[in-house]
C-alpha cells in the first residue's frame, strides 16, 4: 500500500529544475513525419492521428496541430497515426520514426543520491542501465545507440527528470 506522506517527503527532497520542467513540456512532432514537408501547411487538423493512437499520446497541441505528449505514456510505434492520416505527411514505416533520445537531468533522484530506478524498469530496450558507484547509489546511463525514443521512461519518472 502506498504511503502518501512518504511520497510527499521524497518529492520535496528533489524539486525538478526549471530546465527539467521546460524540457518535459517540449513539443514533439509525430513519428515518421517527412522532414521536407511543411507540416503546418499540409496538416488539416482532422484529428485522425489523435483518434487512432493506441497509447493516446498524440494530443491536440498549439494551434490545434497534433503533438506527442510523453508524460501520458509511450509510443508503441504502431504506425496507426500515419496509416490513418489522409495527407502525405509521413514517411514509410521502414524508416526510423525519429531521432529523439532520452536525456536524464540533474533533477534525477539517483543523481541526488536517492535510490530510484523507475526509468530503467520502464525501458523495454534496456537503454537505461545503472552503474554502481562507491559511496553513492547507482547512477543512470543512457545508451543512445539502443534508445528508440519511445518515451516509456518519461512518464515513469517521479520527478520529471527525463526529456527526449
Amino acid at each position: 500500500m502506498e504511503n502518501p506522506s512518504r511520497r510527499r517527503f521524497f518529492s520535496q527532497l528533489v524539486k525538478p529544475s526549471r530546465q527539467a520542467e521546460s524540457k518535459h513540456t517540449t513539443i514533439h512532432q509525430l513519428p515518421w513525419l517527412k522532414s521536407d514537408n511543411g507540416f503546418t501547411d499540409i496538416c488539416t487538423r482532422c484529428e485522425k492521428c489523435i483518434q487512432s493512437c493506441e497509447s493516446n499520446i498524440i494530443v491536440k497541441g498549439v494551434g490545434g496541430f497534433p503533438t506527442v505528449e510523453f508524460s501520458v505514456g509511450e509510443c508503441t510505434f504502431c504506425y496507426q497515426c500515419a496509416e490513418n492520416c489522409p495527407e502525405s505527411l509521413f514517411d514509410e514505416k521502414t524508416t526510423l520514426p525519429w531521432q529523439i533520445k532520452a536525456d536524464i537531468s540533474s533533477a534525477c533522484l539517483a543523481k541526488n543520491n536517492i535510490e530510484c530506478r523507475s526509468c530503467a524498469e520502464q525501458c523495454d530496450q534496456n537503454s537505461i542501465q545503472f552503474k554502481l558507484q562507491i559511496g553513492k547509489v547507482a547512477q543512470p546511463q543512457v545508451d543512445i545507440t539502443s534508445c528508440n525514443g519511445c518515451g516509456a521512461c518519461v512518464a515513469g519518472c517521479p520527478v520529471s527528470a527525463i526529456s527526449l
